[in-house]
């Protein structure tokens, strides 16, 4: 993939080199993100990081640094102060800050949802310098179909373009919730969501997986990864599941549905250390080096 051609207009001449410099650390060269997602903490509280099946070193949160500084990923996503608590000793993880989450305790049904931005790109950055992290780039959810989503989406407007004049990357989280939103995964409503990324000019949307009948069928998300032209997709990663079972599914996400990448959380992290490198290396392998499932297979067996 040329990825000159996916250098977006607002990214002033003087920045093009860091911009691109940027999307061919995270992509590997090939435009397409390996995401490992971290977001959780505040997203699910500690309903991911402690319970049955959970490793119990999952439920310190240095247990996500260890993983994505010893294993393959694109980026690490997660809040701003996590990172500042552990950045100390995981400088050159490749970071996502994320600029906005919520908790899930009021549920969707009883009040729409609004996630606001937490601090501004430019304090962030300002951070990055001092502190000598390597970032690469920004995340923001946007709750499509909330009575709040007009805020949402004047907060992520601002936050891509002003991470584009920086040269950093810019993810959309985009996730159509609220009374008005009858079904989460519909992958028409997916694809409208997937488009709205575009509008909003963010690098790559992470959207829900499409299902029918209950079922993922690759071919949906086709109409998905055509909507958003030239902003790539990601899927979600979702419940922890079987190993063969979710690589084929985002393999087949890649060369059937057409997503550029993923976004997994806790598929990698409730594991126990090696397993989860061996995990996020699968992903790696599959998202940034084109491997087959078989391939990705032998890596967790190794």
């Amino acid at each position: 993939m040329n990825l000159e051609k996916l250098i977006p207009a607002d990214v002033p001449p003087e920045k093009k080199g860091e911009f691109l410099a940027h999307l061919q650390e995270t992509t590997n060269g090939t435009g397409r993100l390996m995401l490992f997602a971290g977001d959780q903490k505040v997203e699910h509280l500690n309903n991911d990081f402690y319970g049955p099946g959970i490793p119990l070193e999952d439920n310190n949160p240095e247990h996500l640094f260890k993983i994505a500084s010893k294993a393959k990923v694109g980026v690490f996503a997660t809040q701003f102060g996590l990172i500042s608590r552990y950045a100390p000793d995981y400088k050159k993880i490749p970071y996502l800050i994320k600029l906005n989450s919520k908790t899930n305790i009021i549920p969707y049904s009883a009040k729409d949802p609004y996630s606001q931005q937490w601090i501004e790109v430019e304090e962030a950055i300002e951070f990055a310098r001092y502190s000598g992290i390597n970032l690469q780039g920004f995340g923001y959810t946007v709750y499509l179909g909330s009575e709040h989503e007009h805020s949402m989406l004047t907060e992520a407007a601002n936050i891509v373009h002003t991470a584009h004049k920086h040269g950093y990357l810019a993810v959309l989280w985009m996730y159509p919730k609220g009374n008005f939103v009858k079904d989460e995964h519909d992958p028409h409503l997916i694809a409208g969501a997937a488009g709205v990324a575009l509008c909003l000019g963010a690098d790559f949307a992470k959207v829900k997986v499409p299902y029918k009948d209950g079922k993922f069928i690759p071919e949906l998300l086709i109409e998905a990864t055509v909507a958003a032209g030239n902003c790539g997709v990601l899927c979600e990663g979702g419940k922890k599941i079987d190993e063969r079972t979710f690589l084929q599914e985002l393999y087949d996400q890649i060369h059937i549905g057409g997503t550029r990448g993923n976004g997994t959380g806790r598929n990698i992290h409730q594991r126990p250390l090696e397993e989860a490198i061996k995990m996020a290396n699968a992903i790696y392998a599959i998202t940034c080096e084109d491997k087959s499932v078989d391939e990705a297979i032998k890596i967790l067996e190794a």
